[in-house]
């Protein structure tokens, strides 16, 4: 599906997404329970991945069809073979998390996913495992998946990169404490994506279990149960406020309030300091969860990604209609993604005509034309460039044809209806 996105102005109240990052993980804690009740997961194509992950490892899943409440009735640790291959589709955070159940398991398990994941690193988790009493493999041997993993591990310490995924580190934390040993991980380079990583213990420590901070590594003991007995919550979405907030900066004729933005460990929460960095009209009420955010002139920033690489294209967007030079930095990481979204801004933004330098850790992005816009802009099979692309598009003087739209399913499946709620104007292709 294709969309046409219309310059607009727009209003209105409107609620975030839940976080994907903190429903992947809670539905996985699920699993590893014995039972547990998830609240506000958020429904979106990578998300049911990782259901289907955890239903092939032994546990059930009762959708009650209620504000994204789930009944889990887990694998409480001990995780079965699957009785056939686990396609985590286009979720990157799926493979890498089950890759760290699947170390669990007594006997093999295959996990595979769509062309886009298949080209994404796996090889540093896949020696960890290794390293820790498992096998695991890559099909291809070049550290991509079809992966093949046979358990169980039995813990102790581990070395790994920290600047390539802070998923390699969060599949064995949440692993560690189903093994005897416990997990140690030091790390060989600077953790990027750091957030992340303090989200996967946020939601540890919310099902019982203690993991921490040891020597700049990370320490989680063995022989803990996951358990809970409320219902777990699931806050909103940042990465996906990023969006709606950029909106609302660039796009609001009246004030834009986005409901949904509790306080979290979410590294994209940096999106409203950065806005207000900038110039724009933003106000966190923390206790109300909400932002209100209105139209402002903006002035460019110099912004370190190296812990929040999703706001990446939200942030080349914001560079095009800010005055000066934008430039956005520590971003090599970014290129690994679910395609290399620092190539594919920059190559959008200078087909329209956007001043761009493009470095491999550094996008800069400078003066725009007089009109943005008019052209058909490829989405690259890309959620996050795909809804920085439509805000772009609102945001700019002449309607833009993005195509691919259909993957905002990913993480937002409702973009669309939300745009259009505030004022926007999409027209399905």
């Amino acid at each position: 599906m294709d969309v046409r996105v219309s310059p607009a102005r727009l209003s209105g109240r409107i609620r975030a997404p839940p976080s994907k990052s903190y429903s992947h993980r809670a539905i996985l804690a699920g699993g590893y329970s014995d039972t547990a009740t998830i609240t506000g997961v958020l429904e979106s194509a990578d998300t049911a991945a990782t259901r289907r992950a955890i239903e092939a490892f032994g546990a059930s899943i009762i959708d009650t069809g209620v504000d994204g409440r789930l009944e889990i009735a887990g694998f409480d640790g001990r995780p079965g073979v699957p009785d056939d291959v686990i396609d985590c589709a286009n979720s990157g955070t799926t493979m890498r998390l089950v890759t760290g159940s699947a170390g669990l398991v007594d006997g093999y398990t295959v996990l595979t996913g769509d062309a886009s994941l298949r080209t994404r690193p796996q090889a540093p988790l896949l020696e960890a495992i290794d390293s820790l009493g498992g096998t695991a493999l890559s099909v291809r041997s070049d550290g991509t998946a079809p992966l093949v993993v046979r358990g169980p591990i039995a813990g102790g310490p581990v070395a790994l990169p920290g600047d390539v995924s802070s998923q390699f580190i969060s599949a064995l934390l949440m692993a560690g404490p189903q093994t005897d040993e416990g997990i140690s991980i030091e790390l060989q380079t600077p953790v990027k994506s750091a957030p992340y990583i303090q989200i996967t213990i946020e939601v540890l420590e919310a099902f019982g279990v203690r993991a921490t901070t040891v020597d700049g590594g990370y320490h989680v003991a063995g022989q803990q149960q996951y358990r809970r007995t409320t219902p777990y919550a699931v806050p909103g979405d940042f990465s996906s406020i990023s969006y709606l907030a950029t909106l609302g900066a660039l796009c609001a004729s009246d004030p834009v309030v986005i409901e949904g933005a509790s306080p979290s460990a979410q590294g994209d929460t940096a999106i409203v300091g950065i806005l207000e960095e900038m110039g724009a009209s933003i106000a966190w009420d923390r206790d109300a969860e909400t932002l209100t955010v209105d139209a402002a002139p903006l002035t460019a920033v110099t912004v370190d990604v190296g812990d929040t690489p999703d706001l990446l294209p939200t942030l080349a967007v914001l560079g095009v209609y800010a005055e000066g030079q934008m430039c956005l930095e520590n971003c090599g990481h970014v290129r690994l993604k679910e395609t290399d979204r620092v190539a594919v801004m920059a190559s959008a933004l200078d087909e329209l005509g956007v001043d761009v330098t493009e470095e491999h850790s550094r996008l800069c992005i400078g003066a725009a034309p007089a009109d943005v816009g008019g052209i058909t802009l490829d989405g690259a099979g890309d959620h996050r460039i795909i809804m920085a692309l439509s805000v772009l598009a609102t945001a700019g003087d002449v309607p833009c044809d993005i195509t691919g739209a259909e993957h905002v399913a990913v993480s937002y499946p409702d973009f669309f209806e939300a745009l259009a709620t505030l004022g926007g104007s999409v027209e399905r292709r």
